[in-house]
């Protein structure tokens, strides 16, 4: 056993709830209001030594727990029971370890638990509600000896190899291999233009008046923004091309003011497209209507149902190779990213809110199987933006990073902005991520 491995001493956790600047829609719902976890977490070393590790994340229910014969409320309290289950969980684990190892022993107990509502738990709404306990632990792991956490992921401080995780291909082989101990110095971000969100002046028709842009050509102008992520519906192919080109025509007249000749958008379906044919005939259009936009598309996002087992048919081998389409709700676990690969997908959206073990782990095999990679959050704000960030600034090959909660949610930023020049307000299309480099996961909760 490794003096440096550590067992949790207690946890603790409260809620905070925020209402949202503006709506945001998700998979056809709109909301304006975000419930976020917070988890502390005490640990001691086998030495001796001890400390406490902060972790939160939004808990996201319309996103990882969609219905439509539960409420909102309803699926909300599913999700903070998993809380209070996953607590309890973490609480009573009594073996010391590296918080990859703990978290990946405590993970099948975790992902079992069901609040016994009118619908099952899924996977994914228990791996939010856990991601912010396995994010304390990490933080603890880091700020115990005195290190950013992405320094602990190799021999020094991790004893097994990744073949006791992701199977006999990866024996021999690190974790440290896969993951940066210094973060990338930048990274570009992507700002995220919902269905609902004005794109022009004449569009604002009921102004918020607090001093932050109010439509997509304030963004641009007011961050320097050259990434630009476009919310669109699934279920109607003339709104959402004609959405993607009342983008284009917004950004072509902002950047060539400012002088700017390249750009980037990614497209979010948020799953609704019915079939991978939905995809086929949108890239079409949208190619025919305006080369110079689909030049600009970087990616697309998960454009079909979420469960892939039980939708075989919508492969995206034809999609993939006219641009990367990356899996984002369906990855929970190693299963899934296989599945997804042998369906034609050839990318990855990494999320802090499934969990930094998960997250590692994943990147590692996503590098070696060579996909696009890229980190996208759940209007994170605060303590698990600064989560997600980290997690972008140090998987190699991560093309660019999210961080709505600016726009949607910057009442749950007021207090971290100043100690985290940067990050949480944007210059030049550009996240200050060298700045990343504290103990921990480098959040310390205000």
């Amino acid at each position: 056993m490794k003096f440096t491995n550590i067992q949790i001493r207690e946890i603790h956790y409260d809620f905070e709830d925020y209402l949202y600047r503006t709506p945001i829609k998700f998979g056809g719902v709109a909301l304006d209001r975000v419930t976020i976890l917070n988890a502390k977490t005490t640990v001691e070393t086998v030495s001796g030594k001890m400390s406490s590790g902060f972790g939160s994340m939004p808990l996201g229910n319309v996103w990882a727990w969609p219905s439509r014969g539960m409420t909102y409320e309803q699926t909300l309290s599913g999700m903070k029971q998993a809380a209070e289950a996953v607590a309890a969980i973490y609480r009573a684990h009594p073996m010391a370890g590296h918080p990859v190892e703990l978290s990946h022993a405590l993970e099948p107990t975790v992902r079992s638990f069901d609040p016994g509502l009118a619908e099952p738990m899924p996977t994914l709404a228990v791996l939010v509600a856990a991601s912010a306990f396995d994010a304390a632990l990490h933080d603890a792991f880091g700020k115990v000896h005195r290190l950013n956490s992405y320094r602990t992921y190799g021999p020094d401080f991790f004893e097994p190899d990744l073949g006791y995780f992701l199977g006999p291909e990866f024996a021999g082989e690190r974790l440290d291999r896969y993951v940066r101990t210094e973060p990338r110095p930048i990274m570009p971000l992507y700002h995220l233009v919902g269905a609902l969100d004005p794109l022009t002046p004449a569009e604002v028709k009921d102004p918020v008046g607090d001093g932050l842009p109010e439509h997509l050509g304030e963004w641009i102008e007011a961050d320097g923004l050259t990434h630009l992520k476009i919310k669109l519906n699934g279920d109607d192919l003339g709104w959402d091309v004609d959405r993607v080109l009342a983008v284009d025509r917004v950004a072509e007249n902002v950047q060539r003011r400012r002088g700017v000749i390249t750009w980037y958008y990614s497209l979010d379906f948020n799953e609704r497209c019915r079939s991978v044919g939905y995809l086929l005939e949108f890239l079409g259009q949208l190619k025919t209507r305006c080369p110079a936009g689909f030049d600009r598309v970087q990616y697309v996002e998960q454009p079909t149902a979420r469960d892939l087992k039980a939708n075989p048919a919508n492969t995206m081998h034809e999609a993939a190779k006219i641009k990367p389409v990356v899996i984002d709700e369906s990855l929970v676990d190693l299963e899934s990213l296989d599945l997804a690969r042998d369906m034609g997908y050839t990318g990855v959206a990494f999320k802090a809110c499934k969990g930094q073990t998960q997250t590692l782990l994943l990147a590692a095999a996503a590098q070696k199987m060579g996909l696009f990679r890229c980190v996208q959050d759940l209007t994170c704000p605060g303590a698990s933006l600064i989560h997600s960030a980290g997690i972008a600034a140090h998987i190699p090959g991560v093309a660019a990073i999210e961080a709505n909660s600016r726009q949607y949610c910057p009442a749950a930023n007021a207090d971290w902005d100043a100690r985290f020049p940067g990050v949480f307000t944007i210059r030049g299309g550009v996240m200050n991520t060298g700045i990343l480099t504290g103990p921990g996961l480098g959040a310390v909760p205000v």
